[in-house]
């Protein structure tokens, strides 16, 4: 549960807007400055987390024209593992069109967590309705 509460003060420091002008951008830019200061307020692995969630979504959004990702949870089915600058989360969703749908991935990030030196992902299958309230997934 702590993983969670950490997500929502997370959410309320960096609002949607800014977060806007790195979902544009092409997978493994750099942040603007803007989204790079509010990451920087994070705690290291918090931060590494959401930059990685945030390469999820442009990448996925590249990848494959019949999602357009709007939100990525990295932690939704199981805990992240980190290591240095690198995130593994296996038990990750991303919400597409109001669906949700299971997703793995390996992020490796540069010293400053900021450039993305390494990302490989697998798009699972779409979690189901009925479990959405047990993972803390939303409309």
């Amino acid at each position: 549960m702590r993983r969670f509460s950490g997500y929502l003060a997370w959410a309320a420091t960096i609002p949607a807007l800014l977060l806007a002008p790195l979902s544009a951008a092409h997978a493994g830019s750099t942040p603007t400055v803007q989204v790079e200061k509010q990451l920087n307020r994070l705690a290291p692995e918090e931060e590494l987390e959401q930059r990685c969630d945030i390469e999820a979504m442009n990448r996925i959004d590249k990848d494959d024209a019949k999602f357009d990702p709007d939100k990525v949870i990295a932690y939704a089915f199981g805990p992240t593992q980190v290591k240095g600058t690198t995130i593994k989360a296996k038990g990750a969703v991303f919400r597409s069109h109001e669906h949700w749908y299971r997703l793995s991935y390996t992020c490796q990030t540069g010293a400053k967590r900021l450039e993305i030196e390494k990302f490989d992902y697998k798009i699972g299958s779409e979690v189901p309705r009925d479990q959405w309230e047990a993972h803390y997934l939303y409309d």
